[in-house]
C-alpha cells in the first residue's frame, strides 16, 4: 500500500497531470495535426509517460445541441407562465366570493372588502413570481 501511494504521488506525475488539466479546452480542438519529422519519429521510440493514458476529451457544442437548449428554455418559460393564468383565476374567485359575501350580509362590507384586497394581493404576487421565474429562465440561464 505504501509503495503504491509513493508511486502515485511522484512529482513528475503531479506536475504533468496538472499541466494536462490546466490546458485550455480550445487548445485541443484548434490544434493542427502534426506531420511526422525525424524528431517526432525518434520520440515514438521513447518510453510513454503515465499521463498519456489519461483520457483527454475536448468539449464541443454542436448547433443541434444549442437548438435543443434554446427549445428547452422556451418550453420551461412557457410552463412557468401558466401560473399567471392561475393568478387571474384566483383574482376572479376572490372578487366573486366578495360579491356573494356582500349579498348574504351587507353589514360586513368593510371587513369583506379588506379580506378581498388581501386575497387579490396574494394572488397577484403569485402571478408575478411565476412571471419573474419565466424571465429568469429566458434571460439568466
Amino acid at each position: 500500500m505504501y509503495a503504491c501511494t509513493k508511486f502515485a504521488s511522484t512529482p513528475f506525475l503531479v506536475r504533468s497531470t496538472s499541466q494536462l488539466l490546466s490546458r485550455s479546452l480550445s487548445a485541443g480542438v484548434l490544434k493542427r495535426p502534426e506531420t511526422l519529422t525525424d524528431e517526432s519519429v525518434s520520440n515514438l521510440a521513447a518510453p510513454v509517460p503515465l499521463t498519456s493514458f489519461i483520457p483527454s476529451h475536448s468539449f464541443q457544442t454542436s448547433a443541434i445541441s444549442r437548438d435543443i437548449d434554446t427549445a428547452a428554455k422556451f418550453i420551461g418559460a412557457g410552463a412557468a407562465t401558466v401560473g399567471v393564468a392561475g393568478s387571474g383565476a384566483g383574482i376572479g374567485t376572490v372578487f366573486g366570493s366578495l360579491i356573494i359575501g356582500y349579498a348574504r350580509n351587507p353589514s360586513l362590507k368593510q371587513q369583506l372588502f379588506s379580506y378581498a384586497i388581501l386575497g387579490f394581493a396574494l394572488s397577484e404576487a403569485m402571478g408575478l413570481f411565476c412571471l419573474m421565474v419565466a424571465f429568469l429562465i429566458l434571460f439568466a440561464m
